[in-house]
């Protein structure tokens, strides 16, 4: 596993391409972590290093190498060659584990899509080995530029193909939205980083009827799953547990998973759960809100969940700010140990939206996330 970064981030890096990998179903080996301002023009890590690596992959029987960056065609290619082992770039990676746990059809066509659109950049890198070998480099019309053109087709037709698939899965989602919307039902859309603890919530606020999946794993959930579920005082949601946010997610996924996520963007409140006992909950927050953003969720009113306080030795609490106003509860999901509290505190914002004169409540929740202390 090689993480290069011109930061002082790369062990952090490392610590979750490893587990990244262990999603992926592959063994970590040996982590390398490279410093650079800016890549190598042929093997992005420098040919020095390169071949410092190809004897360390050779003496180590190392069969799979893969980096924490999106590598181009052209990096892939040369270091393919180079250390004669498959060479994974972080996004390749990450569908890989998408491919991998994607249950539902839709689930399913959203990472075909996203595969289909990533090879479609890598054509010229399958095909320059054959032109090379019949001698067709710089020969307009060779075997190579042809297969590349056929191959192009072929996966421009899949893509078409499924992209209406997904348009018509998105109408039919659309319906059942507009029917939980005719039944005035409050929606609450669960957000966070991927193994945050996310479905660990879902379940202990939705009970045991068709539980989501929850493991301690990276995207253990990938398809999103809605549930009625009773809050308190007489008040019921229509709760939904989302797939988690990683840094540098693809484009092409947030692209891909775009009509999942509407599901997020058509939320009244969002819980956005934190792993409290992460070191990089920072950094984690800020690439969450990135992509409620780009979804259109950026400016839904949220209240963040500090999960995991059991591993930080605090017990669960509300904290608000002096108006009354929620702004970070601590619980922990997996002991289901301040789980009213949410419910209490998602009841209070239902009520202030049907009686906005009972309680003013801020339309966005948007506290420092370092202060993860008791105060």
């Amino acid at each position: 596993m090689i993480a290069v970064d011109s930061q002082k981030r790369a062990a952090a890096d490392l610590d979750e391409l490893n587990a990244l990998a262990l999603s992926a179903g592959l063994e970590p080996a040996t982590r390398v972590r490279c410093r650079r301002d800016r890549p190598d023009p042929a093997f992005f890590i420098g040919s020095g290093k390169a071949d410092e690596l190809a004897k360390l992959i050779e003496s180590e029987a190392i069969t799979e190498v893969v980096f924490d960056q999106a590598l181009s065609a052209v990096h892939q290619r040369n270091l393919n060659r180079l250390w004669q082992v498959p060479v994974l770039d972080r996004t390749e990676l990450i569908l890989e584990i998408f491919a991998r746990r994607a249950q539902s059809q839709e689930g399913q066509a959203q990472v075909e899509l996203a595969r289909l659109q990533h090879q479609s950049t890598r054509l010229v890198r399958m095909w320059t080995h054959l032109e090379r070998q019949r001698g067709g480099i710089g020969v307009r019309g060779g075997p190579g530029e042809r297969q590349i053109e056929l191959d192009r087709r072929m996966i421009e037709t899949k893509i078409r193909r499924l992209r209406e698939r997904l348009t018509l899965m998105a109408k039919q989602r659309q319906t059942r939205r507009k029917a939980r919307q005719r039944q005035g039902a409050f929606k609450i859309s669960l957000v966070g980083y991927t193994n945050a603890g996310k479905s660990t919530l879902f379940n202990a606020l939705a009970g045991s009827n068709s539980p989501a999946y929850a493991a301690d794993q990276l995207f253990a959930t990938l398809d999103t799953l809605t549930r009625r579920v009773h809050l308190a005082h007489g008040m019921d949601c229509v709760l939904s547990d989302t797939v988690g946010f990683v840094r540098d997610l693809p484009h092409g996924l947030v692209d891909a998973f775009h009509a999942t996520l509407e599901e997020t963007a058509q939320a009244d409140l969002l819980l956005h759960v934190l792993d409290g006992s992460s070191q990089e909950r920072e950094l984690q927050a800020q690439e969450v809100f990135k992509v409620l953003h780009e979804i259109g969720a950026g400016d839904i009113p949220r209240i963040d969940i500090l999960n995991k306080c059991d591993l930080l030795n605090l017990s669960p609490s509300v904290h608000k700010d002096p108006y009354g106003r929620i702004q970070k509860i601590h619980i922990s999901a997996q002991e289901r140990s301040g789980i009213e509290l949410v419910r209490q505190a998602a009841v209070q914002y239902a009520q202030s939206q049907m009686h906005p004169e009972a309680l003013e409540y801020q339309t966005s929740v948007h506290c420092s996330l370092t202060d993860f202390s008791t105060n």
